[in-house]
Protein backbone atom coordinates (compact mmCIF):
# COMPACT_ATOMS: atom_id res chain seq x y z
CA UNK A 1 0.00 0.00 0.00
CA UNK A 2 1.14 3.63 -0.97
CA UNK A 3 -0.64 6.71 0.66
CA UNK A 4 -1.35 9.61 -1.11
CA UNK A 5 -1.86 13.64 0.06
CA UNK A 6 -2.82 16.29 -1.49
CA UNK A 7 -3.60 20.64 -1.05
CA UNK A 8 -5.75 21.81 -3.80
CA UNK A 9 -7.35 25.07 -4.46
CA UNK A 10 -4.53 27.31 -3.67
CA UNK A 11 -4.71 30.64 -4.17
CA UNK A 12 -1.49 32.08 -2.14
CA UNK A 13 2.48 30.78 -1.73
CA UNK A 14 2.35 27.21 -1.92
CA UNK A 15 5.61 26.96 -0.41
CA UNK A 16 4.90 26.71 3.38
CA UNK A 17 1.84 24.23 1.71
CA UNK A 18 4.51 21.97 0.53
CA UNK A 19 6.22 21.64 3.80
CA UNK A 20 2.82 20.75 5.59
CA UNK A 21 2.38 18.38 2.62
CA UNK A 22 5.45 17.10 3.46
CA UNK A 23 4.87 17.15 7.47
CA UNK A 24 1.52 15.12 7.27
CA UNK A 25 2.82 12.78 4.28
CA UNK A 26 5.19 11.49 7.30
CA UNK A 27 2.10 10.47 9.34
CA UNK A 28 1.33 7.78 6.59
CA UNK A 29 4.78 6.43 5.87
CA UNK A 30 3.76 3.68 7.23
CA UNK A 31 1.61 2.87 4.37
CA UNK A 32 4.92 3.24 1.92
CA UNK A 33 8.09 2.82 3.27
CA UNK A 34 9.91 2.77 0.39
CA UNK A 35 9.93 6.26 -1.29
CA UNK A 36 8.93 9.58 -0.74
CA UNK A 37 7.57 12.08 -3.52
CA UNK A 38 6.00 15.05 -3.86
CA UNK A 39 5.24 17.64 -6.28
CA UNK A 40 4.18 21.47 -5.78
CA UNK A 41 3.25 23.82 -8.24
CA UNK A 42 1.13 26.88 -8.27
CA UNK A 43 -2.39 25.10 -8.01
CA UNK A 44 -2.13 22.22 -5.86
CA UNK A 45 0.59 20.53 -4.36
CA UNK A 46 0.90 15.95 -4.25
CA UNK A 47 2.55 14.23 -1.78
CA UNK A 48 2.95 10.28 -1.91
CA UNK A 49 4.64 7.40 -0.16
CA UNK A 50 5.40 4.54 -1.88
CA UNK A 51 5.05 0.97 -1.45
CA UNK A 52 7.05 -0.63 -4.46
CA UNK A 53 5.20 -3.59 -5.92
CA UNK A 54 5.12 -2.79 -10.04
CA UNK A 55 8.26 -1.19 -11.78
CA UNK A 56 9.94 -0.97 -8.33
CA UNK A 57 12.92 1.07 -10.25
CA UNK A 58 11.24 3.86 -11.95
CA UNK A 59 7.40 3.94 -10.23
CA UNK A 60 7.87 6.52 -7.85
CA UNK A 61 5.60 9.06 -7.43
CA UNK A 62 3.72 11.46 -8.10
CA UNK A 63 3.55 10.89 -11.63
CA UNK A 64 4.10 13.83 -14.45
CA UNK A 65 3.24 13.86 -18.19
CA UNK A 66 5.71 13.95 -20.86
CA UNK A 67 5.31 18.03 -21.05
CA UNK A 68 5.22 18.07 -16.79
CA UNK A 69 1.77 19.94 -16.94
CA UNK A 70 -0.52 16.86 -15.19
CA UNK A 71 0.65 15.20 -11.96
CA UNK A 72 -0.91 12.16 -10.41
CA UNK A 73 -0.85 10.66 -6.93
CA UNK A 74 -2.11 7.18 -7.06
CA UNK A 75 -2.78 4.65 -4.12
CA UNK A 76 -3.35 1.35 -5.81
CA UNK A 77 -3.10 -1.54 -8.40
CA UNK A 78 -4.26 -0.95 -12.11
CA UNK A 79 -4.94 -4.57 -12.92
CA UNK A 80 -5.78 -3.86 -17.04
CA UNK A 81 -3.06 -1.51 -17.52
CA UNK A 82 -1.65 -2.83 -20.23
CA UNK A 83 -4.38 -3.57 -21.87
CA UNK A 84 -5.38 0.10 -21.43
CA UNK A 85 -2.00 1.21 -22.66
CA UNK A 86 -3.32 -0.55 -25.63
CA UNK A 87 -6.67 0.86 -26.09
CA UNK A 88 -5.25 4.68 -25.94
CA UNK A 89 -6.26 6.28 -29.57
CA UNK A 90 -3.55 9.09 -29.23
CA UNK A 91 0.59 7.93 -28.65
CA UNK A 92 2.05 8.95 -25.23
CA UNK A 93 5.30 8.75 -24.64
CA UNK A 94 5.11 6.82 -21.23
CA UNK A 95 8.24 7.35 -18.56
CA UNK A 96 7.72 3.73 -16.40
CA UNK A 97 6.15 0.65 -16.20
CA UNK A 98 3.96 1.92 -13.33
CA UNK A 99 0.26 0.34 -13.88
CA UNK A 100 -0.77 3.98 -12.40
CA UNK A 101 0.94 5.90 -14.99
CA UNK A 102 -1.90 4.76 -17.55
CA UNK A 103 -4.05 7.06 -15.69
CA UNK A 104 -2.72 10.18 -17.12
CA UNK A 105 -2.81 9.90 -20.97
CA UNK A 106 -6.93 7.87 -20.27
CA UNK A 107 -7.61 11.89 -18.58
CA UNK A 108 -6.18 13.73 -21.46
CA UNK A 109 -8.17 11.17 -24.07
CA UNK A 110 -11.39 11.31 -21.55
CA UNK A 111 -11.49 13.32 -19.25
CA UNK A 112 -13.31 11.80 -16.18
CA UNK A 113 -14.78 9.19 -18.27
CA UNK A 114 -12.19 6.16 -18.14
CA UNK A 115 -13.12 5.46 -14.83
CA UNK A 116 -15.36 2.84 -15.62
CA UNK A 117 -12.22 1.17 -17.41
CA UNK A 118 -11.02 0.96 -14.97
CA UNK A 119 -9.98 -2.78 -13.32
CA UNK A 120 -8.39 -2.46 -9.92
CA UNK A 121 -8.30 -0.76 -6.58
CA UNK A 122 -7.35 2.30 -6.10
CA UNK A 123 -7.78 6.11 -4.63
CA UNK A 124 -6.19 9.27 -6.61
CA UNK A 125 -5.20 12.77 -7.14
CA UNK A 126 -4.75 14.09 -10.52
CA UNK A 127 -4.23 18.14 -11.12
CA UNK A 128 -4.01 19.39 -14.55
CA UNK A 129 -2.07 22.40 -14.56
CA UNK A 130 -2.99 23.48 -18.22
CA UNK A 131 -6.54 23.78 -16.92
CA UNK A 132 -6.37 24.47 -13.21
CA UNK A 133 -8.08 21.53 -12.59
CA UNK A 134 -8.01 18.87 -10.10
CA UNK A 135 -9.66 14.78 -10.68
CA UNK A 136 -10.06 12.80 -7.20
CA UNK A 137 -11.53 9.46 -7.69
CA UNK A 138 -12.22 6.08 -5.42
CA UNK A 139 -12.44 2.93 -6.96
CA UNK A 140 -15.82 1.27 -7.03
CA UNK A 141 -16.30 -0.60 -3.83
CA UNK A 142 -13.84 1.32 -1.69
CA UNK A 143 -11.22 -1.08 -1.37
CA UNK A 144 -8.75 1.49 -1.04
CA UNK A 145 -9.32 4.50 1.84
CA UNK A 146 -9.69 8.10 0.73
CA UNK A 147 -10.43 11.43 2.84
CA UNK A 148 -11.35 14.69 2.44
CA UNK A 149 -11.63 18.35 4.02
CA UNK A 150 -11.16 21.84 4.01
CA UNK A 151 -9.16 24.44 6.27
CA UNK A 152 -10.36 27.96 7.09
CA UNK A 153 -9.45 29.70 4.07
CA UNK A 154 -11.63 26.94 1.71
CA UNK A 155 -8.61 24.77 0.63
CA UNK A 156 -9.79 21.18 -0.14
CA UNK A 157 -7.08 18.71 1.62
CA UNK A 158 -7.23 14.29 0.46
CA UNK A 159 -5.32 11.68 2.49
CA UNK A 160 -5.78 8.49 2.62
CA UNK A 161 -5.92 8.23 6.18
CA UNK A 162 -7.75 10.77 8.62
CA UNK A 163 -4.77 10.96 10.60
CA UNK A 164 -2.78 13.28 8.32
CA UNK A 165 -5.61 15.53 8.11
CA UNK A 166 -6.51 16.02 12.23
CA UNK A 167 -5.63 19.95 12.84
CA UNK A 168 -5.77 20.82 9.72
CA UNK A 169 -9.56 20.51 8.59
CA UNK A 170 -12.45 20.87 11.32
CA UNK A 171 -14.11 18.24 9.73
CA UNK A 172 -13.18 14.96 8.00
CA UNK A 173 -14.96 13.02 5.94
CA UNK A 174 -14.98 10.19 4.21
CA UNK A 175 -14.46 9.96 -0.07
CA UNK A 176 -17.37 8.00 -0.95
CA UNK A 177 -16.58 4.85 -3.57
CA UNK A 178 -17.54 4.52 -6.83
CA UNK A 179 -17.28 8.48 -6.88
CA UNK A 180 -15.25 11.27 -8.34
CA UNK A 181 -15.40 15.05 -7.77
CA UNK A 182 -13.55 17.45 -10.58
CA UNK A 183 -12.94 21.12 -10.30
CA UNK A 184 -16.14 22.94 -9.83
CA UNK A 185 -18.46 19.93 -8.59
CA UNK A 186 -20.15 21.04 -5.64
CA UNK A 187 -19.87 17.25 -4.13
CA UNK A 188 -18.54 14.12 -5.36
CA UNK A 189 -20.38 12.61 -8.40
CA UNK A 190 -21.19 8.95 -8.85
CA UNK A 191 -19.54 7.18 -11.79
CA UNK A 192 -20.11 3.60 -10.59
CA UNK A 193 -23.37 1.83 -11.33
CA UNK A 194 -24.28 -1.05 -12.31
CA UNK A 195 -27.45 -3.21 -13.32
CA UNK A 196 -27.40 -5.91 -10.56
CA UNK A 197 -28.25 -3.67 -7.88
CA UNK A 198 -31.77 -3.79 -8.90
CA UNK A 199 -33.78 -6.66 -8.46
CA UNK A 200 -35.21 -6.80 -11.44
CA UNK A 201 -32.11 -6.72 -13.33
CA UNK A 202 -31.43 -10.31 -11.96
CA UNK A 203 -34.93 -11.44 -10.43
CA UNK A 204 -35.15 -14.28 -13.60
CA UNK A 205 -30.93 -14.38 -14.26
CA UNK A 206 -29.82 -18.33 -14.82
CA UNK A 207 -27.05 -19.11 -12.34
CA UNK A 208 -24.08 -20.66 -14.18
CA UNK A 209 -21.76 -22.16 -11.56
CA UNK A 210 -18.71 -22.89 -14.05
CA UNK A 211 -18.75 -19.04 -15.76
CA UNK A 212 -18.66 -18.96 -11.82
CA UNK A 213 -15.56 -20.53 -11.23
CA UNK A 214 -14.28 -18.54 -14.48
CA UNK A 215 -14.79 -15.56 -13.57
CA UNK A 216 -12.84 -15.70 -10.01
CA UNK A 217 -10.00 -17.61 -11.47
CA UNK A 218 -9.48 -14.69 -14.10
CA UNK A 219 -10.03 -12.29 -11.30
CA UNK A 220 -6.97 -14.13 -9.25
CA UNK A 221 -4.61 -14.05 -11.84
CA UNK A 222 -5.36 -10.43 -12.56
CA UNK A 223 -3.98 -9.88 -9.23
CA UNK A 224 -1.06 -11.71 -9.26
CA UNK A 225 1.10 -8.69 -11.15
CA UNK A 226 3.66 -8.10 -8.88
CA UNK A 227 7.58 -7.38 -8.97
CA UNK A 228 7.97 -8.01 -5.07
CA UNK A 229 7.34 -11.56 -3.30
CA UNK A 230 3.88 -12.31 -2.50
CA UNK A 231 2.02 -14.33 -0.45
CA UNK A 232 -2.30 -15.40 1.08
CA UNK A 233 -3.53 -15.42 4.03
CA UNK A 234 -4.94 -18.77 5.01
CA UNK A 235 -7.41 -18.90 7.33
CA UNK A 236 -9.02 -22.41 6.56
CA UNK A 237 -12.23 -21.27 5.75
CA UNK A 238 -13.88 -21.13 2.58
CA UNK A 239 -12.64 -18.09 1.29
CA UNK A 240 -9.49 -17.64 2.05
CA UNK A 241 -8.86 -21.36 0.78
CA UNK A 242 -10.66 -20.84 -2.59
CA UNK A 243 -8.02 -18.38 -3.37
CA UNK A 244 -5.02 -19.58 -1.94
CA UNK A 245 -5.86 -22.52 -3.90
CA UNK A 246 -6.54 -20.96 -7.19
CA UNK A 247 -3.18 -18.83 -6.51
CA UNK A 248 -1.20 -21.86 -6.25
CA UNK A 249 -2.40 -23.00 -9.57
CA UNK A 250 -0.80 -20.04 -11.20
CA UNK A 251 2.43 -19.02 -8.53
CA UNK A 252 4.93 -21.11 -10.44
CA UNK A 253 4.65 -18.89 -14.12
CA UNK A 254 5.13 -14.70 -14.61
CA UNK A 255 1.15 -13.46 -15.53
CA UNK A 256 2.86 -9.92 -16.72
CA UNK A 257 3.88 -11.80 -20.39
CA UNK A 258 0.85 -14.20 -20.36
CA UNK A 259 2.65 -16.89 -17.78
CA UNK A 260 5.12 -17.97 -20.57
CA UNK A 261 7.66 -17.44 -18.40
CA UNK A 262 8.69 -19.01 -14.93
CA UNK A 263 7.55 -16.55 -11.81
CA UNK A 264 10.62 -14.91 -10.24
CA UNK A 265 9.47 -16.39 -6.64
CA UNK A 266 7.52 -19.82 -7.68
CA UNK A 267 6.86 -21.01 -4.31
CA UNK A 268 4.12 -19.93 -2.78
CA UNK A 269 4.02 -19.20 0.68
CA UNK A 270 0.49 -19.06 3.08
CA UNK A 271 -0.01 -17.32 6.31
CA UNK A 272 -2.49 -17.90 9.32
CA UNK A 273 -2.64 -16.83 12.93
CA UNK A 274 -4.36 -17.94 16.18
CA UNK A 275 -4.65 -18.30 19.57
CA UNK A 276 -3.18 -21.71 20.81
CA UNK A 277 -5.19 -24.65 19.63
CA UNK A 278 -7.79 -22.27 17.33
CA UNK A 279 -9.38 -23.84 14.71
CA UNK A 280 -8.51 -21.46 11.89
CA UNK A 281 -4.56 -22.83 12.50
CA UNK A 282 -5.79 -26.44 12.14
CA UNK A 283 -7.47 -25.98 9.17
CA UNK A 284 -5.06 -23.94 7.30
CA UNK A 285 -2.72 -26.20 7.92
CA UNK A 286 -5.22 -28.66 6.29
CA UNK A 287 -5.88 -27.01 3.33
CA UNK A 288 -1.59 -25.92 2.88
CA UNK A 289 -0.74 -29.48 2.83
CA UNK A 290 -3.60 -30.33 0.45
CA UNK A 291 -2.69 -27.50 -1.61
CA UNK A 292 1.52 -27.92 -1.31
CA UNK A 293 2.35 -24.12 -0.40
CA UNK A 294 5.29 -23.45 2.08
CA UNK A 295 2.73 -22.74 5.34
CA UNK A 296 3.45 -20.09 8.42
CA UNK A 297 0.98 -20.54 11.39
CA UNK A 298 1.66 -18.22 13.81
CA UNK A 299 0.00 -17.94 17.60
CA UNK A 300 -0.04 -15.27 19.66
CA UNK A 301 -1.28 -15.05 22.86
CA UNK A 302 -4.53 -13.17 24.71
CA UNK A 303 -1.96 -10.50 26.17
CA UNK A 304 0.11 -9.40 23.15
CA UNK A 305 -3.04 -8.74 21.50
CA UNK A 306 -4.32 -6.66 24.33
CA UNK A 307 -1.49 -5.08 24.01
CA UNK A 308 -1.76 -4.31 20.30
CA UNK A 309 -5.42 -2.52 20.69
CA UNK A 310 -4.05 0.87 20.85
CA UNK A 311 -2.13 0.80 18.12
CA UNK A 312 -5.04 -1.19 15.72
CA UNK A 313 -7.12 1.62 16.85
CA UNK A 314 -4.48 4.28 15.60
CA UNK A 315 -3.68 2.18 12.20
CA UNK A 316 -7.94 1.54 12.10
CA UNK A 317 -9.22 4.84 12.49
CA UNK A 318 -12.37 3.23 13.85
CA UNK A 319 -13.88 2.33 17.01
CA UNK A 320 -16.32 -0.19 15.35
CA UNK A 321 -16.13 -3.22 17.63
CA UNK A 322 -15.89 -6.25 15.47
CA UNK A 323 -13.61 -4.33 13.09
CA UNK A 324 -11.07 -4.04 15.96
CA UNK A 325 -11.62 -7.79 17.39
CA UNK A 326 -11.03 -9.33 13.54
CA UNK A 327 -8.16 -6.44 13.20
CA UNK A 328 -6.37 -6.96 15.89
CA UNK A 329 -4.65 -10.98 15.14
CA UNK A 330 -4.27 -9.61 11.49
CA UNK A 331 -2.64 -6.67 12.29
CA UNK A 332 -0.08 -8.84 14.14
CA UNK A 333 0.22 -11.34 11.38
CA UNK A 334 1.11 -8.79 8.86
CA UNK A 335 3.83 -7.98 11.29
CA UNK A 336 5.03 -11.23 10.80
CA UNK A 337 4.51 -11.44 7.28
CA UNK A 338 6.47 -8.27 7.01
CA UNK A 339 9.40 -9.57 8.84
CA UNK A 340 9.54 -12.64 6.14
CA UNK A 341 10.23 -9.68 3.26
CA UNK A 342 6.86 -10.20 2.16
CA UNK A 343 4.96 -7.33 0.12
CA UNK A 344 1.71 -8.17 -0.98
CA UNK A 345 -1.52 -11.16 0.02
CA UNK A 346 -4.19 -11.81 -1.39
CA UNK A 347 -7.15 -12.08 1.05
CA UNK A 348 -10.56 -13.50 1.19
CA UNK A 349 -12.50 -10.26 2.12
CA UNK A 350 -16.06 -9.45 0.08
CA UNK A 351 -17.00 -13.07 -0.56
CA UNK A 352 -19.72 -13.38 2.39
CA UNK A 353 -21.11 -10.10 1.29
CA UNK A 354 -21.76 -11.23 -2.48
CA UNK A 355 -23.05 -14.87 -1.97
CA UNK A 356 -25.20 -14.06 1.45
CA UNK A 357 -22.36 -16.15 3.59
CA UNK A 358 -23.44 -14.42 6.90
CA UNK A 359 -25.63 -16.93 9.25
CA UNK A 360 -28.52 -14.11 9.37
CA UNK A 361 -28.75 -14.71 5.91
CA UNK A 362 -30.93 -17.77 6.70
CA UNK A 363 -33.77 -15.44 7.96
CA UNK A 364 -34.39 -13.95 4.35
CA UNK A 365 -37.95 -14.07 3.30
CA UNK A 366 -37.65 -14.58 -0.38
CA UNK A 367 -34.83 -13.22 -3.31
CA UNK A 368 -35.78 -10.16 -3.39
CA UNK A 369 -34.73 -9.44 0.47
CA UNK A 370 -31.63 -11.53 -0.17
CA UNK A 371 -30.31 -9.75 -3.35
CA UNK A 372 -30.98 -6.05 -1.98
CA UNK A 373 -29.07 -6.96 1.79
CA UNK A 374 -26.29 -8.74 -0.45
CA UNK A 375 -26.29 -5.11 -2.43
CA UNK A 376 -26.53 -3.36 0.75
CA UNK A 377 -23.75 -5.47 2.57
CA UNK A 378 -21.25 -4.70 -0.33
CA UNK A 379 -22.11 -0.79 -0.18
CA UNK A 380 -21.14 -0.75 3.26
CA UNK A 381 -18.00 -2.66 3.09
CA UNK A 382 -15.82 0.24 2.95
CA UNK A 383 -16.48 0.94 6.38
CA UNK A 384 -15.74 -2.80 7.72
CA UNK A 385 -13.94 -5.50 5.80
CA UNK A 386 -12.20 -3.57 3.48
CA UNK A 387 -10.78 -1.11 5.96
CA UNK A 388 -9.78 -3.64 8.34
CA UNK A 389 -7.64 -5.58 5.31
CA UNK A 390 -6.35 -2.41 4.32
CA UNK A 391 -5.11 -0.66 7.24
CA UNK A 392 -4.35 -3.99 9.45
CA UNK A 393 -2.00 -4.80 6.58
CA UNK A 394 -0.35 -1.33 5.61
CA UNK A 395 0.37 -0.74 9.52
CA UNK A 396 3.22 -2.68 8.18
CA UNK A 397 3.90 -1.77 5.01
CA UNK A 398 1.57 -4.99 3.51
CA UNK A 399 -0.47 -4.48 0.54
CA UNK A 400 -3.96 -6.62 0.93
CA UNK A 401 -5.50 -6.95 -2.91
CA UNK A 402 -8.79 -8.97 -2.49
CA UNK A 403 -10.05 -10.63 -5.59
CA UNK A 404 -13.57 -11.12 -4.65
CA UNK A 405 -14.02 -7.38 -4.98
CA UNK A 406 -13.13 -7.90 -8.63
CA UNK A 407 -14.83 -5.05 -10.96
CA UNK A 408 -15.51 -8.23 -13.55
CA UNK A 409 -16.02 -10.84 -11.60
CA UNK A 410 -18.47 -9.04 -9.30
CA UNK A 411 -20.64 -8.67 -12.13
CA UNK A 412 -20.32 -12.43 -12.66
CA UNK A 413 -21.35 -13.68 -8.98
CA UNK A 414 -23.78 -10.47 -8.53
CA UNK A 415 -25.72 -11.48 -11.92
CA UNK A 416 -26.63 -14.93 -10.45
CA UNK A 417 -30.08 -15.80 -9.86
CA UNK A 418 -30.40 -14.87 -6.22
CA UNK A 419 -32.93 -17.78 -5.40
CA UNK A 420 -29.54 -20.18 -5.76
CA UNK A 421 -27.86 -18.16 -3.20
CA UNK A 422 -30.14 -18.01 -0.39
CA UNK A 423 -30.10 -21.47 2.65
CA UNK A 424 -32.50 -23.56 1.80
CA UNK A 425 -33.18 -26.90 3.10
CA UNK A 426 -30.34 -29.13 1.83
CA UNK A 427 -28.56 -25.98 1.12
CA UNK A 428 -25.27 -24.25 3.30
CA UNK A 429 -24.50 -20.40 3.05
CA UNK A 430 -22.43 -20.02 -0.11
CA UNK A 431 -23.72 -23.37 -1.89
CA UNK A 432 -22.78 -22.37 -5.50
CA UNK A 433 -18.98 -20.50 -4.78
CA UNK A 434 -18.73 -24.37 -2.83
CA UNK A 435 -19.85 -26.00 -5.84
CA UNK A 436 -17.60 -24.18 -8.20
CA UNK A 437 -14.51 -25.06 -6.23
CA UNK A 438 -15.27 -28.42 -4.55
CA UNK A 439 -12.77 -30.47 -6.68
CA UNK A 440 -9.73 -27.77 -5.66
CA UNK A 441 -10.21 -28.33 -1.60
CA UNK A 442 -10.70 -31.43 1.13
CA UNK A 443 -14.25 -31.82 1.36
CA UNK A 444 -14.29 -30.79 5.03
CA UNK A 445 -13.47 -27.57 4.27
CA UNK A 446 -15.82 -27.13 0.94
CA UNK A 447 -18.47 -27.61 3.70
CA UNK A 448 -17.01 -26.15 7.15
CA UNK A 449 -19.37 -23.79 8.27
CA UNK A 450 -18.42 -20.12 8.64
CA UNK A 451 -16.81 -18.73 11.56
CA UNK A 452 -15.94 -14.46 12.42
CA UNK A 453 -11.83 -14.44 11.61
CA UNK A 454 -12.08 -13.55 15.35
CA UNK A 455 -14.02 -16.62 16.34
CA UNK A 456 -11.94 -18.39 13.55
CA UNK A 457 -8.71 -17.40 15.74
CA UNK A 458 -9.99 -19.07 19.30
CA UNK A 459 -12.82 -18.19 21.08
CA UNK A 460 -11.19 -16.92 24.12
CA UNK A 461 -10.17 -14.14 22.22
CA UNK A 462 -13.71 -11.92 22.44
CA UNK A 463 -13.87 -13.09 25.47
CA UNK A 464 -10.87 -11.87 27.07
CA UNK A 465 -11.73 -8.61 25.27
CA UNK A 466 -15.18 -8.17 27.39
CA UNK A 467 -13.29 -9.11 30.14
CA UNK A 468 -10.04 -6.50 29.52
CA UNK A 469 -13.06 -3.66 28.90
CA UNK A 470 -14.70 -4.23 32.16
CA UNK A 471 -11.43 -3.59 33.90
CA UNK A 472 -11.35 -0.48 32.25
CA UNK A 473 -14.43 0.66 32.24
CA UNK A 474 -16.30 1.11 35.71
CA UNK A 475 -20.40 0.87 35.21
CA UNK A 476 -20.62 4.01 36.55
CA UNK A 477 -18.79 5.04 33.04
CA UNK A 478 -20.48 3.25 31.21
CA UNK A 479 -24.20 4.52 32.79
CA UNK A 480 -23.01 7.92 31.78
CA UNK A 481 -21.23 7.58 28.26
CA UNK A 482 -24.10 9.82 26.51
CA UNK A 483 -22.85 13.32 28.12
CA UNK A 484 -19.34 12.17 27.69
CA UNK A 485 -19.88 10.61 23.84
CA UNK A 486 -23.17 12.27 22.46
CA UNK A 487 -22.56 10.63 19.03
CA UNK A 488 -22.15 6.95 18.74
CA UNK A 489 -22.81 6.65 22.59
CA UNK A 490 -20.86 3.42 23.65
CA UNK A 491 -23.76 0.44 24.78
CA UNK A 492 -21.02 -1.66 26.56
CA UNK A 493 -17.78 -1.48 28.41
CA UNK A 494 -15.53 -3.05 25.16
CA UNK A 495 -16.88 -0.23 22.81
Amino acid sequence: MCSIFAVLDINGDVQPLRQLALRQSRLMRHRGPDWSGIHACDGAVLAHERLAIVDVNTGAQPLLSPDGRQSLAVNGEIYNHRSLRGSLKQPYEFATESDCEVILPLYLEKSSGFLNDLQGMFAFVLYDETADRYLVARDPIGIIPLYYGFDDEHRLYIASEMKALMGICDVVMEFPPGHYWMSGDEEPVRYYQRPWQDFSAVEDAKTDVDALGEALEKAVVSHLMTDVPYGVLLSGGLDSSIIAAVTQQHADRRVEDGEKSPAWWPRLHSFAIGLKGSPDLAAAQKVADHIGTIHHGFEFTLQEGLDALDEVIYHLETYDVTTIRAATPMYLLARKIHAMGIKMVLSGEGADEVFGGYLYFHKAPDARSFHEETVRKLSRLHSYDCLRANKAMSAWGVEARVPFLDREFLDVAMSQNPADKMITKGKMEKQILREAFSEMLPEEIVWRQKEQFSDGVGYSWIDGIRDFARTRVSEKQLAHAGKRFPYNTPATEEA
